[in-house]
């Protein structure tokens, strides 16, 4: 018996999968414990790296840190989305003088790595006197790189749209920007919201560069706490609480994204239409400027 991509596993095939999947889980869970062994010996659990959670000042540090990113990342967000749907349409425009321009900015904002970006408008800004604060340089070096990955994202959506329903419409008379925005944006829109989302996904967590600048954000926070001396230099518990709040936000920046794609799937299947087309997204690969 055949699948379309494989041969389904026999009854010895099954039994050999189930004992290597127990045997990565032990090895795994053999690491994992090997690695609370390890902090326990050096007293990473100890009350005292711990204690400081306990009080209000230290509970205010870590809000005032979350908001921060929280802050950057949904400016930055709007942003990079606004960013990336204008070039996304100058991409696909009929318009040489459109065309070229934007493929340049996008593939040129894609190769630049987003920590450069970030200095470049926070040192740059300090030399030339422009006056732009740390939380500008992080939202305006998210925009510039996740915009356009987004606006690839929007592309490519778009292109995968099946050939025929564009036929469709300019049989119909309509003119491009019809086309684009009757047609093919709300069929392309529920295959590209979960790419977004996992973009967007991608630029909450880039916010924790903007501690190199000494933005006040999350990791900031947690790097000033975990350097104090009463509490033992509590740093690999501090970050273990930061990367929960980190895993927390992902998640459910995650979970939108699986609903969004659910709810697709369904409205596919009550209305009759074919599946969305899955766009690809770009993992900026710098290869090919």
């Amino acid at each position: 018996m055949t699948s379309v991509l494989y041969d389904v596993p026999g009854p010895r095939a099954k039994a050999r999968n189930r004992i290597l999947n127990i045997i990565v889980m032990l090895a795994v869970l053999g690491v994992v414990a090997w690695l609370i062994h390890r902090l326990a010996v050096n007293g990473q659990f100890d009350s005292r790296r711990w204690a400081q959670f306990q009080y209000t000042a230290i509970q205010n540090e870590l809000l005032e840190g979350l908001l921060n990113t929280l802050r950057a990342a949904g400016l930055a967000a709007v942003l990079a989305v606004l960013f990336g749907a204008v070039f996304a349409a100058a991409r696909i425009s009929d318009h040489a003088i459109l065309r070229v321009p934007a493929t340049f900015v996008v593939e040129l904002f894609r190769a630049i790595p987003l920590l450069i970006l970030m200095f470049f408008f926070y040192y740059g800004s300090l030399q030339f006197k422009l006056g732009l604060s740390p939380f500008w340089a992080v939202v305006l070096g998210l925009t510039l790189y996740n915009g356009s990955v987004l606006a690839e994202i929007f592309r490519a959506g778009i292109a995968a749209v099946p050939k025929g329903q564009r036929e469709a419409a300019y049989a119909t008379g309509l003119r491009k920007n019809q086309v684009v925005r009757l047609i093919l944006l709300p069929q392309a829109i529920t295959a590209m919201l979960p790419a977004i989302v996992s973009q967007l996904v991608v630029l909450l967590k880039d916010t924790a560069l903007g501690f190199i600048i000494t933005y006040n954000e999350l990791l900031y926070v947690a790097k000033q706490m975990g350097g104090r001396l009463e509490f033992g230099f509590p740093y690999i518990p501090t970050y273990f609480v930061v990367a929960v709040i980190y895993i927390g936000l992902c998640s459910l920046l995650s979970l939108l994204a699986r609903y969004l794609e659910g709810r697709g799937r369904r409205r596919a299947k009550v209305t009759g239409g074919p599946a969305p087309i899955a766009a690809p997204l770009d993992t900026g690969d710098t290869t090919k400027l």
